[in-house]
Parts: structure tokens; C-alpha cells; sequence
């Protein structure tokens, strides 16, 4: 069967877009499709066992899309601002969400009803910047997927071993609570390393985050977005970089052996704020797309080795998904889209 790369962007105000040739075009889905035209999108999941669905963490709630029908759902629920969003690796009815002010909430049922999940000492107000903490990622360990990690800004890391009915702060030597990002890497040997992104640096833990260690980066900012695996196990992994939100400068990152050292990635053209965020998927991990918080949007066939810039600019970027889905799935005649060529 033949397949596509559709890449998705959440925009901080305009709200979903999609591609269904790996960026070189764009559709702004419109209201009448069910997500306002100017929402706030922070966050896209989907599971490759229900190809069909797309689930996004928006100002406005939880949205689900069909790509049959090209329709937006809002899912009833007892959140309103979500930030951050995961699905089960092995069950894709399990979602856990994050809002601000900072709180997480379950679903066993796809995303139908939701249960609130209690993390001892989770801060939902913080005295540093004088506003709501947020959650920025949510992570099921993909071996052993009843563990859960959770990083919130301004509010550290939370810890559960049993699929988020308990938890633990896993905070211990970090520099700062305004934590942005965490990744899990397995070298051969089966030690563990894990890395945490905050405002302040990279950080690094042996020991399943039971403490931390700050790392510095050989960069003139050691603020830090987004680390993520590429999705094939090899130990490669990314790490945006910037000065700040959303900068006027920024830098990806690249490690090859599980984030000891660091090699700056060279992407086309001047780049006019912070990266990001990088998206991988298993099913085609040499596919990368990369963007800048500022509209950027980059993407590499290779696994990274070599980027080239895509013509389409966004204003503010927030999230950046990508999937292969079989060409023909959507219903074209229920589809209400404004198309951008470029």
C-alpha cells in the first residue's frame, strides 16, 4: 500500500496545520472543520494501531481528528488549557494529558472520559515568574510502558511506576524547576541514561532520575527546549537550543553515543529564534522534520546528517508531529481546507 508523510504543526494562535507531502505544501483546516481557526495548539499525539486518529492538546480542551472524515472532535473534559499529551505505546485507548496551571489527567477509553491523577507536591502557581505552572511532556518509558514521566514548567519531574496512580518527585540536583523536556536512552551494555532540558541547561541522570547532573553545552546559551531519541534505538539523539523564548538565535544539536558528547548540526539559512523541537517516528526513523519557535520549519531524509529548510514560515510554532498514513484514506469530498502552496 502506498503511503504519505503527513506532518502536522501546531501554531500559538493559528491553530492546526497539515501536509501531506512531507512540508512542500500546507492545509489550514477551518472552522467548520471543529477546532476554531485561531486556537492555540501545544501538543499532537497518534498511535501507528489507529492510523485514522490524531489527538491535540489545544487552549480550548482536547481535540480528536478523523482523518476519514477531515473533522475536528472536542473531547469532553475536566481540562481546558493542555499542553502536553501521550498516548500508551502498547494501548492506545490510554491517554495522559497535561494542562496549565499544571495538572495530569487519564483516559482508559481514547479520550472519552478522564480521571485526574495525583502528584504529591505538584505546584500549580509559581512565584519565579508570577504565573501558572504548565506541563511540557509527557513520557511512557517504551520498555517498560507502566512507567511514567511527566516535566513540568515551572515544577520539576514527577516519576510513576504504576501508570500514573502514584507518584514521586524526581527533581533531585537540578539547577531549575522550569524543566522543558526528559528522554529515556538504553545503551547496549543496559544501562540507562536519562536527559532532562530546562531554562538553565542539560542535565543528565544514571540512575533513573534519581539525581541529576548539570551538563554543559559548548554553545553561548545553555537554554534548552526539546532532547529527543531518534526513534530506531541507535543512541542519537537531538537537543534544541537558544536564547530563549522565543530568541533570535538558535542552535540544534546532535549526539551519537547516547548524549556524552555533542556536535552542533548546521541547518540551512539564518535561523531567527530558538529550535524548538525535532519530530521522529520508529516506522521511518531516518525522516526528521525540525522547527524553530519562530516558524522555521526544516526536515532530513537521512537521519540528520543533512537538513533542507521547507519554503512555508509560521509565525509561532509549538508543536511538530509527523506520521505515514495510506494514500486515499481521507474522505476528500468531507474535507473544508484553505490551502497555502508555495
Amino acid at each position: 500500500m502506498s503511503t504519505a508523510c503527513h506532518v502536522y504543526t501546531g501554531t500559538a494562535g493559528h491553530s492546526a496545520w497539515f501536509s501531506e507531502d512531507a512540508g512542500l505544501t500546507w492545509v489550514h483546516p477551518n472552522s467548520h472543520s471543529g477546532m476554531y481557526l485561531e486556537a492555540r495548539v501545544w501538543s499532537f499525539a497518534s498511535h501507528p494501531a489507529l492510523p485514522d486518529l490524531l489527538y491535540a492538546g489545544t487552549d480550548m480542551g482536547i481535540f480528536r481528528w478523523s482523518e476519514a472524515s477531515a473533522r475536528w472532535t472536542p473531547l469532553p473534559s475536566p481540562m481546558q488549557d493542555v499542553w502536553a499529551i501521550a498516548i500508551h505505546p502498547s494501548d492506545p485507548n490510554t491517554l495522559v494529558a497535561g494542562t496549565r496551571p499544571a495538572a495530569f489527567y487519564r483516559s482508559r477509553d481514547g479520550g472519552d472520559t478522564w480521571q485526574a491523577l495525583d502528584l504529591p507536591g505538584l505546584p500549580s502557581f509559581s512565584t519565579i515568574n508570577m504565573g501558572a505552572t504548565r506541563a511540557t511532556q509527557i513520557l511512557f518509558d517504551p520498555v517498560k510502558p507502566k512507567c511514567l514521566w511527566v516535566t513540568v514548567e515551572i515544577g520539576g519531574i514527577f516519576f510513576s511506576a504504576d501508570g500514573g496512580d502514584t507518584w514521586q518527585a524526581r527533581d533531585q540536583g537540578l539547577v531549575s524547576a522550569d524543566v522543558h523536556g526528559i528522554a529515556l536512552l538504553d545503551r547496549p551494555d543496559g544501562r540507562r541514561v536519562m536527559l532532562a532540558t530546562t531554562n538553565r541547561g542539560l542535565h543528565r541522570s544514571d540512575d533513573e532520575g534519581q539525581q541529576w547532573h548539570f551538563q554543559k553545552i559548548d554553545s553561548p546559551w545553555q537554554y534548552t527546549r526539546a532532547v529527543v531519541p531518534r526513534a530506531d534505538g541507535t543512541g542519537t539523539v537531538f537537543l534544541t537550543n537558544g536564547n530563549g523564548p522565543p530568541g533570535d538565535q538558535g542552535r540544534l544539536w546532535v549526539s551519537h553515543d547516547h548524549g556524552d558528547h555533542w556536535e552542533n548540526v548546521t541547518l540551512p539559512g539564518k535561523l531567527n529564534s530558538t529550535v524548538w523541537t525535532v519530530a521522529t517516528q520508529a516506522d521511518d526513523p531516518l525522516r526528521l522534520w525540525a522547527c524553530t519557535n519562530l516558524g522555521q520549519i526544516f526536515s532530513s531524509q537521512d537521519g540528520g546528517a543533512h537538513w533542507e529548510r521547507l519554503p512555508h514560515e509560521f509565525g509561532e510554532i509549538r508543536a511538530l508531529h509527523w506520521r505515514r498514513l495510506p494514500i486515499g484514506i481521507r474522505q476528500q469530498e468531507h474535507a473544508v481546507t484553505r490551502r497555502v502552496e508555495n
